[in-house]
């Protein structure tokens, strides 16, 4: 019996682990105003000079809760997105499909979940991304995801930026 002890030990442990890890049952809200969190957020982002990031995707989406982790707990994507983008979390689900919301964005849930979209500090969609063509195996390709948050944000898209000198 004192043999099992090890081992049932071990295996609590790594399921305790496992589930702090992915345990983000509310990442995405099924009750709040989307339109209004997203006018909050964009208002956040022209005081603070930044983009909205919205990830649309729900808490049953386990590639949402992926890329959720992926994105947050790798330091240098993680300070990349907070210089640059006030991120909103769209909820897509049974409890609320947020319809109107997503058809102001060209129905950006055609690309599967998660889906992101891109709006600049006074609301406009700039860009929806698929967020497949940032996979790799079972996660995510770090180069492509730093490639993607770099590529839009605010100084990226600054016409100065693109001003022949001569």
């Amino acid at each position: 019996m004192k043999s099992l002890l090890p081992l049932v030990i071990f295996i609590l442990t790594i399921g305790t682990s496992h589930a702090q890890h992915t345990d983000t049952a509310h990442l995405y809200s099924t009750t709040t105003n989307a339109m209004d969190d997203i006018a909050k957020a964009t208002a956040q982002a022209k005081k603070e000079h930044k983009f909205v990031f919205i990830m649309a995707g729900g808490n049953w989406c386990s590639w949402c809760l992926r890329f959720n982790k992926f994105m947050t707990e790798d330091t240098q994507i993680d300070s990349l997105v907070k210089a640059n983008f006030i991120v909103y979390h769209l909820n897509y689900s049974k409890e609320n499909y947020n319809l109107p919301v997503f058809a102001k964005y060209g129905f950006p849930q055609r690309f599967g979940f998660p889906v992101f979209v891109v709006l600049d500090g006074d609301g406009h969609q700039i860009h929806t991304q698929n967020s497949g063509y940032l996979e790799e195996n079972k996660g995510y390709n770090k180069e492509k995801v730093m490639d993607f948050f770099a590529s839009w944000t605010p100084n990226a898209l600054d016409p100065k930026n693109y001003v022949n000198p001569m």
